[in-house]
């Protein structure tokens, strides 16, 4: 794959994210026929991991996505596959730490300098995509991040 056809992966899951979907599934879904899955199945099977994982403020979405991809490229299938099941660990490992370096943590809440988890408990609701929304957020610069980082290994993978 070009390093072209990778930098518009990184900008479909840009243009995924201001469109309203989550941090994962906009990243999910800019690699996600790669691995013969649909846009549809992409952002469904990625849909509960917005918010830091359904709003709790946990993984950031975007970090998640990273995990999910990697899963997808290179996750064992035999479960008593331990070589399979390491390899995948290490390379996930590898991707979370470039994602921490990039932008502080993989924490959602910390991304985003709130008091997390705590009250996200009982607010369920997703917020209104709005201009001040987008203002407030960092949100579209760390699916830039995780799309770039996840391009990046596919590049240099060969």
């Amino acid at each position: 794959m070009s390093e072209q056809e990778l930098d518009e992966r990184v900008a479909r899951a840009v243009d995924n994210f201001m469109a309203g979907y989550g941090c994962c599934q906009s990243v999910v879904a800019a690699f996600a026929d790669l691995y013969g899955l649909d846009d549809t199945q992409a952002k469904k099977i990625a849909a509960g991991f917005g918010g830091g994982v359904g709003r709790l403020r946990m993984m950031c979405g975007a970090v998640s996505a990273i995990v999910m991809l990697v899963g997808l490229d290179c996750g064992q299938i035999e479960g008593s596959d331990r070589e399979g099941k390491s390899a995948c660990y290490k390379v996930v490992q590898q991707l979370l730490a470039q994602s921490e370096a990039e932008n502080g943590s993989l924490i959602c809440a910390e991304i985003l300098g709130i008091k997390g988890h705590e009250k996200a408990h009982s607010n369920y609701v997703a917020s209104a995509r709005t201009a001040e929304y987008y203002r407030q957020r960092p949100c579209a610069a760390k699916v830039e991040s995780a799309a770039r980082i996840f391009a990046n290994y596919l590049k240099d993978k060969g």
